[in-house]
């Protein structure tokens, strides 16, 4: 059987190794790969694998051979599910591989919105401790956590996570999940002095975080996206920051990623944008590649695990 990774680089740059994989299929790994190449390079595989490489209806279509798509991400709308399943494609993802990381990314944003520590270390850096007048100086508001309440958006295994460290902080945690809602959208959105997003981007999340919906929240609020960009409205979102709406702002994701050079929340008040890292420890992406090959195994012995 042959395998073709499409876009191994950001999983494994070259700290991990995927012999692992070696040791069961025929294998051809490419550090990325545009969607012109793609029908070339899966050409005769039967298995590929992808990170965020798009796999539509027109591509599949046109590789007869394929019968096993292996998503190296918990997300899988870069491929066309439907279409897979009509063409007898068995398509898998990994569910569980960053529960932990992305859940203290979370609060890594959160903490640094409260804080302002790399603000602050580069200020005694630069002398200003030095010259103050004072023993102590703050150039931000200082937020405690303590006593306020944490807004979930997806309450599943990262959701659930995010609720357990905010509990152990002090929080009150409440939460929305479609599934199992604890209370509306928009109770949450009113009560929440934080609104942490961990749901899936599908048809009805999509801009689920808008110009309305943060007129909803507090002011003092802050909104964290460790999820998917496009939950977001990155305009909507710019807006409500710079005229005050919401305190501020913690992203992992944007709505296109790379981002244009002009996304408008590259230069919104009290708005820190990280490049989709909240996954990236070394620790999750080992477990993704293990939890990957493990998928592989099971598909050829005919017992498919994470089916989507």
């Amino acid at each position: 059987m042959r395998l073709v990774v499409l876009d191994g680089s950001c999983l494994n740059p070259g700290d991990l190794s995927w012999d692992a994989l070696r040791n069961v299929v025929s294998l051809e790994v490419h550090d990325r790969t545009a969607a012109a190449l793609v029908p070339e390079r899966a050409a005769g595989a039967q298995l590929l694998m992808t990170n965020k490489t798009p796999l539509p209806r027109d591509v599949l279509s046109a590789l007869p051979d394929l019968r096993y798509i292996g998503v190296l991400a918990t997300g899988y709308n870069i491929v066309d599910v439907a279409a897979a399943r009509h063409l007898g494609i068995t398509v898998t993802n990994i569910p569980t591989y960053g529960t932990n990381s992305v859940a203290q990314f979370a609060f890594a944003l959160l903490l640094e919105l409260c804080h302002r520590v790399g603000m602050h270390s580069e200020a005694v850096r630069a002398g200003e401790w030095s010259a103050s007048a004072d023993w102590s100086f703050w150039k931000s508001p200082l937020v405690e956590l303590h006593g306020k309440t944490m807004g979930i958006v997806g309450y599943g295994r990262i959701g659930r996570q995010t609720g357990s460290i905010a509990e152990a902080m002090g929080m009150r945690v409440i939460s929305f999940d479609q599934g199992q809602p604890q209370t509306d959208l928009d109770s949450l959105l009113r009560e929440s002095d934080v609104v942490s997003l961990h749901c899936p981007l599908t048809a009805d999340t999509q801009g689920l975080i808008n110009t309305a919906r943060l007129r909803i929240m507090k002011s003092s609020a802050f909104l964290l996206n460790t999820s998917r960009g496009p939950l977001v409205n990155d305009h909507d979102l710019a807006e409500a920051l710079n005229s005050g709406i919401i305190a501020g702002a913690g992203l992992d994701v944007l709505s296109v990623e790379p981002p244009a050079h002009g996304n408008p929340l590259f230069t919104a008040k009290n708005c820190i944008v990280t490049p989709h890292i909240a996954w990236a420890t070394r620790e999750a992406r080992e477990r993704l590649l293990a939890i990957a090959v493990e998928n592989v195994r099971a598909f050829l012995d005919g017992h498919p695990t994470n089916i989507v």
